[in-house]
C-alpha cells in the first residue's frame, strides 16, 4: 500500500513536469534545436562545415519518436542532401524538417555552404554557413480544458505563427579516422511568438546553441574497428549536457554502438551497410530519469543513400 502511494505521488509529480514540458505558461520560453542520437553519421544538422564532407551526393532521411507513450511528446521528420563541387574544394546542402512538440510545430529548410581546405596529406579543415528560415506556430486550439471545454481561451482564438530567420556557422577538421568541430545552428535571437490572453503570458524566443564534437576510429584488427565520440551540447539557460559514444564496426558492414546522454538517456544503435551506397539505422533512447516510469523509450530511423559514388570513396569518409 505504501508503494502505491508512492507510486501515485510520483506519477503525478512527473506528469505535472511534462505537462511544463510540453507546453509552458510561463513569460518566457526558448525553443530548442531538434537532436538526434545518430548525429556521428550524419552532422549536416549540427554543423554546417560538414557539407560535403562525405565527397558524394548524399542523402538522408531521419525520423525520430521521442517519449513513445506519452500525448503531444516530440516528433521530428527531417530530409537533407549534399554534396561536394569543384574538386572538394567546396560543398552544399540543404536540409528541410518538420519538428512537433505537444501544440507547437516548427518547419524549416536551411542551405549550407562550406569551404573545404587540405591542410595536410589527410587533413582537411572546412568552414561552413547555414541560411535558414523556419516557420514556428502554435495550435491553441488542440488545448483542452476538461473543465470547461468551451473555454473561449482556446476556441476560434488567433494562434501565433511566424517566420524567422537563421544564420549558423561552424568548422569541421577530419583525416581518415578523426574529427573535430564546433559549430551554432544560429547566432540571431529572433522572438518566435508572443500571447498575452492565454492564463498569464507566453514570449516565445530561440535559444543559443553551441555544439563541440570529437571522434577517432582505431583499427582493432582487420575486421573490427572501435569509434568513439563525444558531444557536447551548450544551450542558453539549460545546463550543459554530454553525449559519450561508442561504435563497433565488424567488417564495414554491420556497426553496433551505446551512447550515454548526461541526465537524460541510455541509447542503443544499430547501422547496416546494406550496400556500398545504401545505409540503415536504428536508435532506441531508454530514459533514466523520472519519465522512464511513463515512456516505453523513444525510436528513431535512418536511411541514408549515396548516389554516383564508387565503394573506395565512399569507404574513406564512411565512419563520419
Amino acid at each position: 500500500m505504501k508503494y502505491n502511494k508512492t507510486y501515485t505521488l510520483l506519477r503525478l509529480i512527473v506528469t505535472l513536469q511534462i505537462s511544463l514540458m510540453l507546453f509552458v505558461c510561463q513569460k518566457v520560453h526558448a525553443q530548442t534545436e531538434p537532436m538526434y542520437s545518430q548525429y556521428m553519421y550524419n552532422m549536416l544538422g549540427v554543423n554546417p562545415a560538414y557539407a560535403g564532407n562525405r565527397e558524394a551526393l548524399s542523402f538522408n532521411f531521419f525520423q525520430r519518436n521521442q517519449w513513445n507513450g506519452i500525448k503531444g511528446a516530440p516528433k521530428t521528420t527531417s530530409l537533407s542532401i549534399d554534396q561536394s563541387i569543384k574538386d572538394g574544394k567546396i560543398g552544399w546542402g540543404v536540409q528541410v524538417y518538420d519538428d512537433r512538440l505537444g501544440v507547437e510545430a516548427a518547419t524549416g529548410i536551411n542551405g549550407m555552404l562550406s569551404t573545404r581546405i587540405q591542410v595536410s596529406e589527410k587533413g582537411i579543415l572546412s568552414g561552413g554557413l547555414s541560411f535558414g528560415l523556419m516557420n514556428y506556430r502554435i495550435n491553441l486550439n488542440d488545448v483542452q480544458n476538461r473543465n470547461n471545454p468551451n473555454d473561449p481561451s482556446f476556441i476560434n482564438t488567433n494562434n501565433p505563427s511566424t517566420w524567422t530567420p537563421s544564420i549558423g556557422m561552424g568548422i569541421y577538421y577530419n583525416t581518415d579516422r578523426f574529427y573535430a568541430g564546433v559549430s551554432t545552428p544560429s547566432v540571431l535571437k529572433s522572438r518566435l511568438a508572443s500571447y498575452e490572453d492565454f492564463i498569464s503570458s507566453i514570449d516565445m524566443s530561440n535559444a543559443f546553441h553551441l555544439f563541440a564534437n570529437t571522434g577517432y576510429v582505431f583499427d582493432v584488427n582487420e575486421d573490427l574497428k572501435l569509434k568513439p565520440s563525444t558531444m557536447i551540447k551548450m544551450v542558453s539557460g539549460a545546463p550543459i549536457e554530454a553525449d559519450i559514444n561508442l561504435n563497433v564496426w565488424l567488417k564495414d558492414i554491420l556497426g553496433f554502438g551505446c551512447s550515454y546522454r548526461t541526465g537524460d538517456a541510455f541509447v542503443g544503435m544499430l547501422e547496416l551497410q546494406a550496400t556500398p551506397n545504401l545505409r540503415l539505422g536504428y536508435a532506441y533512447d531508454l530514459p533514466f530519469n523520472p519519465l522512464k516510469y511513463f515512456t516505453r523509450g523513444s525510436n528513431e530511423l535512418m536511411l541514408r543513400y549515396e548516389f554516383g559514388n564508387n565503394k573506395t570513396k565512399i569507404k574513406s569518409t564512411r565512419y563520419f
